[in-house]
Formats: C-alpha cells, sequence, structure tokens
C-alpha cells in the first residue's frame, strides 16, 4: 500500500527537490502544501503517513504547524526541512515533537538513509510499478485526463503518485521565486554562523525578491525607519556570467548594542566601523559561498567599503541613482532573539546576470 507523503513548503522549487529526492522505488502517494494553513487543513481532513515542513512559511511558519499537530493530536510523522541551520533551529523543532531534522538543499541519500533508520522504506521491498513523475508545464487536458486515470486505477495498483492538481505548484518556478530559495537557503548558512559567534538565536525572514531600478534602490529595504540614520558596507561580487554587490545597513541606533555583543568594551566611531567590518565579513562571506555553492559558481569578492555612515538610507545609495539599469534586489533582515537589535542584508544582481540565471533555472526545471 502507497504511503501518503505531504511536502509543505512555500517555494516550488523546493517542493520539487524535495519530490525529487525522495526513493524512485517507494510506493508512495505525494501531495504539496504551499503554507503551514494549507499543510494543517490537509493533516486534519485526511489521513497521512509523513509530512516533509519547511520552517520558514508566510500564513503559518513550521513551528506554528508543529505545535498545531501537537496540541490537536494529528497522528503523523514529521520530518523538518530547512535552510536554517542554527543548533537552535533543529533543537527548537525536535522539541516540538519532530522526527528529525534535515538541512537544505535536500540530499537522496541522506533522505533514504533516514526513512530505512525509522523503517518506513525498505528498498527492493517496497519498489512500486513505476518511478513516480514531476511534470514540468502541465495543461489543464493533461491534468483532467491524468485525473481520471488515476481514478480509475488507484484501487489496482500501489504505483507512487504526484497529485495532478499538485504538480503545477511542484513543477513551475519562476525567477524571483528561485532566487528566494537560493537565498533563503544561503541566509541559513551566514545566520548560523552568526548565532554561533554571538551565542544567540537569529530570527529567519523569508528573503524579499524584486527588480527595481537603481534609482529605487533605496525602496527595497522596506523595514526602514525614516527617522533613523544608517550605516553601510559594501563589496562587490563576480562569477561566470553573474557580478553585484551586497550591501549591509545597520541603524545607528542599534550598533553600540550590537558592539557590546561582539564584545567591544569601548565605544566611538572606530568601534562603530569595526562592528560594521566584522559582521559584514561574517553576513558577505557565508552568504555569498552558499548562494553561488548552489550556482556551481565560485564568487571572487573584491574588498569591503564603508559606504557611509549616520546617513538616511536614500542617501546612503545616492550613488546608486546616476545609473537608469534595473536591479534584482534581495532583502533580508537578520534579527537578533532577545535583543533590539537587527541589519538588513541588501544583495543586488546586475541586469546583465538575468541570462546566467534564467538558464540555471531552465537547468533545474528540465
Amino acid at each position: 500500500m502507497a504511503l501518503r507523503i505531504l511536502i509543505c513548503d512555500d517555494s516550488a522549487m523546493a517542493r520539487k527537490q524535495m519530490a525529487r529526492a525522495l526513493p524512485a522505488d517507494w510506493a508512495m502517494d505525494v501531495h504539496f502544501a504551499k503554507h503551514g494553513v494549507d499543510a494543517l487543513s490537509q493533516l486534519r481532513g485526511q489521513e497521512w503517513d509523513l509530512l516533509f515542513l519547511d520552517l520558514n512559511m508566510p500564513e503559518l511558519d513550521g513551528y506554528g504547524v508543529l505545535e498545531a499537530i501537537a496540541q490537536e493530536d494529528l497522528p503523523v510523522m514529521t520530518v523538518v526541512v530547512s535552510g536554517d541551520i542554527q543548533p537552535e533551529a533543529r533543537a527548537r523543532v525536535l522539541k516540538l515533537g519532530a522526527l528529525e531534522f534535515i538541512r537544505k538543499p535536500t540530499d537522496p541519500e541522506r533522505i533514504a538513509a533516514l526513512l530505512q533508520d525509522y523503517g518506513i522504506y525498505r528498498p527492493d521491498e517496497d519498489a512500486p510499478e513505476s518511478a513516480p513523475e514531476i511534470p514540468s508545464q502541465p495543461t489543464p487536458e493533461s491534468l483532467s485526463a491524468e485525473a481520471s486515470s488515476t481514478k480509475t486505477s488507484s484501487s489496482e495498483t500501489t504505483a507512487p503518485e504526484i497529485q495532478p492538481n499538485d504538480a503545477d505548484g511542484a513543477g513551475s518556478v519562476d525567477l524571483n521565486g528561485y532566487l528566494q530559495e537560493i537565498a533563503n537557503v544561503a541566509m541559513g548558512q551566514a545566520s548560523d554562523l552568526l548565532a554561533r559567534l554571538l551565542g544567540t538565536f537569529i530570527r529567519q525572514p523569508i528573503p524579499k525578491v524584486d527588480r527595481l531600478a537603481r534609482s529605487e534602490l533605496y525602496m527595497a529595504i522596506s523595514a526602514a525607519d525614516d527617522s533613523d540614520t544608517y550605516s553601510a558596507v559594501c563589496q562587490g561580487f563576480t562569477g561566470a556570467g553573474l557580478a553585484g554587490e551586497a550591501l549591509l545597513l545597520f541603524s545607528d541606533s542599534s550598533i553600540q548594542n550590537m558592539a557590546s555583543l561582539l564584545g567591544y568594551r569601548d565605544s566611538g566611531q572606530t568601534v562603530a566601523v569595526e562592528v560594521l567590518m566584522d559582521l559584514s565579513g561574517i553576513l558577505f562571506g557565508a552568504f555569498l559561498k552558499g548562494f553561488g555553492t548552489q550556482l556551481n559558481l565560485s564568487l571572487g569578492l573584491g574588498h569591503p567599503t564603508l559606504l557611509g555612515q549616520h546617513q538616511r538610507i536614500n542617501e546612503l545609495l545616492e550613488y546608486h541613482g546616476q545609473h537608469q539599469e534595473h536591479l534584482l534586489c534581495i532583502e533580508i533582515r537578520y534579527e537578533i532573539e532577545g535583543h533590539d537589535l537587527h541589519c538588513d542584508l541588501l544583495v543586488v544582481l546586475t541586469e546583465d546576470s538575468v541570462p546566467f540565471l534564467e538558464q540555471s533555472l531552465q537547468y533545474l526545471s528540465d
């Protein structure tokens, strides 16, 4: 009998990767949920064997889903699959009842080993009649035909299924969604490094991706406070077909608190610059390494440069206003739990980088 599997992730790319990482010789019936509320609705309505759950999602995150599963005693085994690899994140989900924690991007061998450890997958013994397929661009006609075929044959075979009404959600990925998921994984690696250094927990946001003109770049910092002033560090990067720069923006009201958290005893202008350089070195290095690795690129990094201090956001980014080029912008706000501290990481990719990214996305989709 095929096991009923639910994959919950707000990223279409991540849902596709997770489905493809499952053993091909496993009898399974795979469905998808786009966020926590969707997942709980499906969990309450039918019986499920296994849930693969992301943590950072809109509507309701993975922590909320785990809490609801425990409170309502919903009978499903849950494996968390997340880019947030902080030790504290793993400890929290296991305490909430998760069976295990797996880091993104998904590793088929790791998943197969985990399923074998818990006795829910036995190679060669659970082999279905055919391997699961995930259509990349289903048409309404093909979905209707597949739905009819599934309905009439489901009682006659244990072959694994990718539910046709969910296939579009798992198979279609746009460029913004692609960048968001890559940024999510890279962000998790940077957060892990920062959390270990500070001995605290970094709250993981959902990365925001927009296409803006250079002159509108300041609009990408959606959480900026117009009444506050900021300091910023920037660092350029290049790779085969990819170029851009990373900017770290820190509100002046938070720098002294961050200096104390980093162990600086003194205060003043010199310390503020050192704090900015320390943080940019940690976040830029880890994020860009994780970002490039997923694209199979070794990114060359320029020298970090102090962009400015004690200025409004639009003033710090004023030099961009002289150019008409459009940029792909990834915004991430890092918040340190238990402290009134946050900083914004803005990664901008040049317009010339789009063809490479689209080619990479097409390769993934195929």
